[in-house]
């Protein structure tokens, strides 16, 4: 069953917050979103319902995110020194980059995930990363790009990403604790 211009235009606002959380930029998120639903409405007839709409055309946006980080990437040249500092690994994560401290009060982490507070402190979080760590992180967590892939479209080095990554889960562990797990959702 093919989804109608009214059903994939409904999904719009979802797919805009998605976005915007992913670039920090609501012009490029926006044009992001509306190449996805072009894109979708041009290839409706495959979608063969086997998942649902959402997740078929966040997929799509997905794709679109991850040529829009490559494509700035190659016209902007930013400067890393604050992001090359390691002197401040305490050890809450093990080698293969999971918790070492079980973070307490997740409840149903299905339901916080999809809950749309949830998004928006993530996004709020998000915007007080330094741009690079928050970009490298919605790379590897959200867009589910390879660290490889992330070092050669942002040209840095592997050790540089893993310490991008670990800041940018303590910063989103702190903020979250805060603002999300005690309670204080915007």
């Amino acid at each position: 069953m093919q989804p109608s211009f009214e059903e994939i235009e409904a999904e719009r606002p979802y797919l805009l917050r998605f976005a915007r959380a992913q670039l920090r930029d609501a012009a490029a998120a926006e044009d992001a979103v509306q190449e996805a639903l072009l894109g979708a409405l041009e290839s409706r007839e495959r979608f063969a319902g086997k998942s649902s709409l959402r997740t078929w055309l966040t997929s799509i946006l997905r794709f679109k995110l991850i040529d829009i980080v490559r494509r700035q990437h190659r016209e902007i040249a930013t400067d890393l020194s604050e992001d090359l500092d390691d002197s401040d690994f305490d050890g809450v994560f093990v080698g293969q980059g999971h918790w070492q401290e079980k973070v307490s009060a997740w409840g149903a982490p299905e339901q916080s995930l999809l809950a749309t507070q949830f998004w928006r402190v993530y996004e709020s979080c998000a915007q007080a990363m330094p741009q690079r760590t928050a970009l490298v992180f919605a790379m590897r967590e959200v867009l589910d790009m390879d660290i490889s892939e992330i070092c050669q479209n942002l040209e840095i080095s592997a050790t540089n990403c893993s310490v991008m990554l670990y800041r940018a889960r303590m910063s989103l562990r702190e903020c979250l604790q805060l603002r999300w797990l005690q309670g204080e959702k915007t």
